[in-house]
């Protein structure tokens, strides 16, 4: 798949979610997306534009724990498509719709900014000493 007919799926991915496809680079393959407040990706598409060698990385500190699930699946066996990586990407922030490892991490290592984004209440999680933990 050329880049051009790449950057189109992300258009329309785009049109369903909060993100917007903010910045192309076809020498680079690279597609740039973010989302208020704060929150940004970007895709490296490979030259076939479907395999397992998509790479999805931030610029933001805060954004790469949330990313760790789409690399996991991107590194995964399996071809994948561009939406199915954007839409694990989408996932990833929006930990409440899905039953992942992120989500076992303690309250106080997330930040929940980027879950007030996309609407979903923190985790309550419980703590050894027989205590629930909330990001409240």
């Amino acid at each position: 798949m050329d880049f051009q007919q790449l950057a189109d799926v992300a258009e329309k991915w785009c049109s369903n979610t909060p993100f917007e496809l903010i910045a192309t680079e076809e020498t680079e393959r690279r597609m740039d997306f973010y989302a208020d407040p704060g929150v940004s990706f970007y895709v490296l598409c490979p030259d076939n534009g479907c395999g397992d060698n998509f790479h999805v990385w931030s610029e933001s500190e805060d954004c790469l724990p949330f990313l760790q699930l789409a690399q996991d699946y991107i590194s995964s066996c399996g071809k994948k498509t561009l939406h199915e990586v954007l839409e694990k990407v989408f996932k990833s922030f929006r930990p409440e719709n899905t039953a992942t490892p992120q989500m076992e991490k303690p309250a106080v290592e997330r930040s929940w900014s980027f879950g007030m984004l996309f609407n979903w209440k923190p985790l309550e999680l419980p703590h050894p000493g027989g205590h629930t933990l909330s990001a409240q």
